[in-house]
């Protein structure tokens, strides 16, 4: 059971950031969190499990769908869609190898031509109510955010105007996810997800009772278990926010590992991640906040969307090689 294993929530050694609190005082907590370890766990945040756990449900039906159903929804066939669609497992290898062992719907889109609202009847307005929830919780946390680098409370929310809109304008996307039961023996082979870091510039997940989250803290090459905390949601920075502050809030290294306890791994495992991106057009300039160390910034600026397809690039030229 994962309250037998260790894990960084069981040592204490997680940040937990009560968002009753003055957002003085979260922006407080947030900074210490974030520049120290990297990543924090949000309770009071506004969202009702209910929601998170009828989401679920959904996609529980949507990868029951016959494949040739599922395809039709695959990411990008979508018109004028950036990443909008279903990634089917094996799709997307960070390491350019590993197939990973999972199934995601990308939501960039919120109109029901976009959705299986055919096939799954309802699931649009619960995914726009949900989106609705998410983007109000993403839209404080940028404005606690920029009081904990000494920025104007609107200089964040400014850049981020159109989030989960379209991702033609931005590329702010709400994720589903569902791993399913491994059963074989070697499973140490396979891999949930793989190593990697974030591309936007903070993700907000949701998870089940299942555990196989794992991070590498800054300055160390061990990789720890978080551990599962019901109800929180697990904030961690991305690399354009790591590009924003001059490395002040790095992009964590994350993975989702096939657990070795042969009960969790026999059950699937869900998870919602709310990636929070700037609007395509917004410039990313280090120079602009006074919290960045100065030391490592060349005076270069790109923009959102640049930096995002740069990075995205990787996890997916395998398809393209």
């Amino acid at each position: 059971m994962e309250s037998e294993i260790e894990t960084l929530l069981s040592q204490n050694a997680v940040p937990i950031i009560d968002l009753e609190n003055s957002i003085e005082d979260v922006a407080k907590n947030l900074r210490k969190a974030l520049s120290e370890k990297g990543y924090a766990l949000l309770i009071n945040h506004g969202i009702l499990n209910e929601k998170i756990q009828t989401a679920w449900k959904y996609f529980d039906g949507y990868v029951e769908l016959p494949d040739e159903v599922k395809l039709a929804y695959e990411r990008s066939k979508a018109p004028d869609a950036e990443n909008h669609g279903y990634v089917s497992p094996g799709m997307e290898r960070f390491d350019g190898r590993t197939p990973e062992l999972r199934h995601a719907y990308n939501i960039c889109k919120l109109q029901d031509k976009f959705l299986p609202e055919q096939q799954l009847p309802g699931i649009t307005s619960h995914i726009n109510a949900l989106v609705g929830d998410f983007n109000e919780l993403g839209r404080f946390m940028l404005q606690a955010l920029a009081i904990s680098v000494g920025a104007p409370r609107s200089f964040f929310t400014d850049k981020h105007s159109y989030m989960l809109s379209d991702d033609r304008f931005n590329l702010t996307t709400l994720r589903l996810l569902y791993y399913p039961p491994v059963e074989g023996e070697d499973h140490g082979s396979c891999i949930r997800c793989g190593a990697h870091a974030d591309y936007c510039t903070f993700t907000l997940l949701a998870q089940d009772s299942e555990g196989g989250l794992e991070v590498k803290l800054r300055g160390s090459e061990r990789w720890q278990r978080v551990g599962h905390l019901p109800g929180a949601l697990f904030i961690n920075c991305g690399e354009t926010m790591a590009i924003w502050t001059d490395q002040l809030y790095h992009a964590l290294q994350h993975r989702v590992v096939v657990p070795d306890q042969v009960d969790t791994r026999h059950r699937g495992r869900h998870s919602i991640a709310y990636f929070c991106h700037p609007d395509n057009s917004a410039l990313i300039d280090p120079k602009e906040l006074d919290s960045t160390t100065k030391l490592s910034i060349n005076g270069g600026t790109h923009s959102a969307y640049d930096i995002a397809m740069a990075l995205a690039q990787g996890a997916y030229a395998h398809n393209y090689s």
